[in-house]
């Protein structure tokens, strides 16, 4: 919302030395945020001036028409100006900026030869000086308005202070000067004139303005209407409407239309104007029926919704109601009877219809955000009095005005409730008066107040919202900061330490963290080759979701994971590792409703017992997802591509900063490719798997092939108790290599484990180092090569200390696997 101080201050008295950072502070003071302000005055320096153009000479032979004009600019002689545009004529009065001025953005005014002639100056368009973004054509000013020679910063504009304001949703009634005064005047405490209570009202004969029906009292529960006849379609907006419309960014377009929308920055009313000689019949307010079209003013065609709401008249649908009107009706250039219309619609129904039409306006941005359903009247009466003093009409006896609207419900509210939400002192006396200033009728009963609300706020719902008001115009700044003290005894929970000691180990070896929406569609589930039936397809579904292309709540964090890693290849990133800890969504059939909770105070045990028992279980998960070289290639040689390996090792590396041994086991479980998948267990429950992915998968998400990734169920690991520190022994190491031949489908883990186990307590760690199979081994046979470690802590091995231990582990995997020794 952009606005200029000297429209506020008609409505609002204001120190005569308030300058742009006062009106800033002020508007801060009370909660309205300043996206931008500009003092126009500083815009544009140097001489400015208004010149009558006196003759105009077309310059033949050149590529676009150039004029070289004679304009009297109240010196003694005329100034001659090169200028290309073509909307001003001979005697028209224009904005001339003079050789020393200097235009917005650094553009000095020189006299220049140019096309032949000496060019004294600029004759300038409203883009060019800052005021509006109409570049179509010059400004030529209404005549008699002013005299050649006089100062043009007046007359444009160029001597006010704009502010742009962005307005939160649930102060709606601030998209207007009325609005924004209101509050000027709670923040400086000077005398508010409501521009509504100014307005002459219309004295009807009784009769109707033009027959209207709602047949939806719900979408629109008043609709007022005044019919101003034999306007002048020659009439011009006068300059200073022209001007206040610029600097709130609306160009003008007509007299009627501009009136409309001038009245809607004035008062918050969004007004439409109808051509009384194109309508046919009654108009009657109505939902939309299927399959019919408009073509609204923007020229598109559109296909309406049912839950659209409509006017329509003995042709059909004529507007899109509280967002746009239609061709078929629109005020044209020989208009000469006009009907005002001011409505009050359905905020959610005209936020709903903006958003399926994709057709933003400015009246709807109001409507949606709810608008004073008291003012449709004032805003009638307002704007037939302007057309008729501007554009020579006479303004009907009769008026329309259809009434249903509800009133607002009352608030109950104790008169300590204020205090009790800042811990400040606020006196019952404070409390009242703050309440009166923003137009709420209270009635008191001992410390109970019931407040009803004034029809321009439909945010003051709720006890909450009554006390909030109270410390915004007390003064948040009265609110002291005070942190609260931490009870001793209370860290971090035990699963939350984990969390991060997870993240921790996987960054350190080199995995980067990435934080991924939780969202998640059915073609991301079926790329991943997830089957029917599984648990990751019962996503929870949103309501509102932000892409109908995922609609759902994540039930494995690798579809998000995967997008980060095929985003960051496509940016020319070729070797990632990623990695995420997050929760995951698995609701156990539908979810109730959960039930509405007051804001007077916390909800008890029992309430936040209900609602926990509503929420789908939501376990935290770690995932890792690795693509290209997982070494490097260099001068120190190849490189190494990433494989099911690194993936099944990102896991161990997690479980065992979570304090966790993991097995792996042979597994085929989608996404994963069926040869190359683990299953990763704690005892005998499987959390999670790691491997590479399927090559079609891989081919469905646009990933490299043998891309690799790993998940666990965080909160399927058991957290363990206290951890006590080995002893380090300072005795050297004795190292073996053992080799055993056991079948092609024994599992490299479970014998490692069984060397483990056999080996006894002298074995400090068993690694596996080589796998290898060949005729020589026979078929079905490979051969599996381990590192065994044996270190004592009292003592220093022998040699036949360290073989015997040895034998014992390989005795071990002999008798489960029948391992035999290579080469033995």
């Amino acid at each position: 919302m952009r606005v200029s101080l000297s429209w506020l201050r008609e409505h609002v008295d204001l120190p005569a030395d308030l300058d742009g950072d006062g009106l800033e502070k002020a508007l801060v003071k009370v909660g309205l945020e300043v996206e931008e302000l500009t003092d126009a005055a500083a815009s544009v320096t140097g001489p400015l001036v208004v010149g009558r153009v006196e003759n105009i000479e077309e310059l033949t032979g050149l590529k676009k028409p150039i004029r070289f004009c004679l304009v009297d600019v109240g010196n003694e002689q005329p100034q001659g100006i090169i200028c290309g545009a073509r909307n001003f004529a001979e005697g028209d009065l224009v904005v001339v900026a003079l050789p020393g001025a200097e235009l917005p953005g650094g553009f000095k005014i020189a006299a220049r030869k140019t096309y032949g002639h000496v060019s004294n100056g600029m004759i300038c368009s409203g883009q060019e000086l800052g005021v509006s973004d109409d570049h179509d054509g010059i400004i030529v000013l209404p005549a008699d308005s002013a005299k050649p020679g006089d100062e043009a910063r007046p007359i444009v504009g160029l001597d006010d202070v704009v502010v742009e304001i962005n307005i939160t949703p649930d102060r709606g009634y601030c998209f207007s000067v009325r609005g924004i005064a209101r509050e000027l005047s709670h923040s400086l405490g000077g005398a508010y004139r409501d521009p509504v209570a100014a307005v002459v009202p219309l004295e009807g004969d009784g009769s109707e303005a033009y027959p209207i029906e709602v047949l939806d009292s719900v979408a629109c529960d008043r609709f007022t209407a005044v019919a101003v006849r034999g306007v002048d379609p020659a009439a011009v907006t006068p300059q200073w409407i022209k001007t206040r419309l610029a600097t709130a960014g609306i160009r003008s377009i007509s007299l009627p239309v501009d009136i409309t929308n001038y009245v809607m920055i004035e008062m918050g009313q969004p007004m439409h104007a109808w051509d009384l000689g194109r309508l046919t019949g009654a108009l009657v307010v109505r939902r939309a029926q299927a399959g019919e079209k408009l073509t609204t003013l923007d020229g598109v065609n559109r296909v309406l919704d049912p839950e659209d709401i409509v006017i329509a008249d003995g042709t059909g649908v004529v507007s899109l109601a509280a967002v746009m009107g239609g061709t078929t009706t629109e005020v044209s250039p020989g208009t000469v009877d006009v009907l005002f219309e001011a409505a009050h619609w359905d905020p959610r129904s005209v936020a709903r219809t903006i958003r399926r039409h994709k057709l933003p306006s400015e009246a709807g941005k109001r409507y949606e955000r709810g608008v004073d359903p008291q003012i449709t009247a004032a805003a009638c009466a307002r704007a037939a009095a302007l057309l008729a003093e501007h554009g020579g009409g006479t303004v009907s006896t009769g008026v329309t005005d259809v009434y249903a609207v509800v009133p607002p419900e009352p608030v109950t509210m104790t008169v300590q409730r204020p205090s009790q939400l800042a811990g400040v002192d606020y006196t019952p006396e404070r409390v009242l008066e703050i309440l009166a200033m923003i137009g709420t009728q209270v009635v008191a009963d001992g410390d109970l107040l019931t407040v009803t609300p004034p029809t321009w706020r439909h945010d003051l719902n709720d006890p909450a919202d009554l006390a909030e008001e109270v410390l915004r115009l007390d003064g948040y700044d009265r609110i002291p900061s005070v942190l609260p003290i931490a009870p001793p005894g209370r860290g971090l929970t035990a699963t939350q330490r984990r969390r991060r000691t997870v993240g921790r180990a996987l960054a350190d070896a080199g995995y980067v963290e990435s934080l991924c929406w939780p969202f998640v569609g059915e073609a991301a589930l079926d790329a991943m080759r997830i089957p029917a039936g599984d648990e990751r397809r019962n996503a929870l579904l949103l309501r509102n979701p932000l892409s109908d292309e995922e609609p759902g709540l994540r039930t494995t964090l690798l579809p998000p994971l995967l997008a980060a890693l095929r985003r960051n290849l496509g940016r020319g990133v070729r070797d990632v590792a990623l990695f995420e800890i997050g929760p995951v969504f698995l609701p156990e059939g539908p979810l109730a409703v959960f039930p509405a909770h007051g804001v007077d105070g916390p909800p008890s045990a029992e309430e936040f017992a209900a609602v926990e028992a509503l929420l789908p279980r939501q376990p935290w998960h770690v995932a890792t997802v690795i693509a290209g070289e997982s070494d490097p290639a260099g001068w120190w040689g190849g490189g190494r591509a990433a494989d099911w390996a690194d993936a099944v090792e990102s896991a161990k590396v997690a479980a065992a900063a979570a304090g966790v041994e993991l097995t792996v086991r042979a597994a085929a479980e989608a996404p994963w490719h069926p040869g190359r998948c683990a299953a990763l267990l704690v005892g005998d429950t499987v959390v999670g798997h790691a491997g590479e992915l399927h090559p079609a998968v891989c081919a469905d998400l646009d990933l490299p092939r043998r891309t690799v990734a790993m998940e666990i169920d965080l909160d399927a690991l058991p957290i363990p108790g206290v951890w006590i520190a080995p002893r380090l022994s300072t005795f050297p190491t004795a190292l073996i290599d053992v080799a055993v031949v056991v079948g092609a489908d024994t599992a490299a883990a479970e014998v490692e484990a069984a060397l483990a186990e056999g080996a006894g307590p002298l074995l400090e760690s068993v690694r596996l180092f080589d796998v290898y199979a060949g005729a020589q081994l026979g078929e079905g046979r490979k051969s599996l090569a381990y590192k065994l470690t044996f270190r004592a802590p009292d003592r220093t091995l022998t040699g036949e200390e360290a073989l015997a231990a040895r034998d014992a582990a390989v005795a071990v995997a002999a008798d489960r696997f029948g391992a035999v020794l290579r080469g033995a």
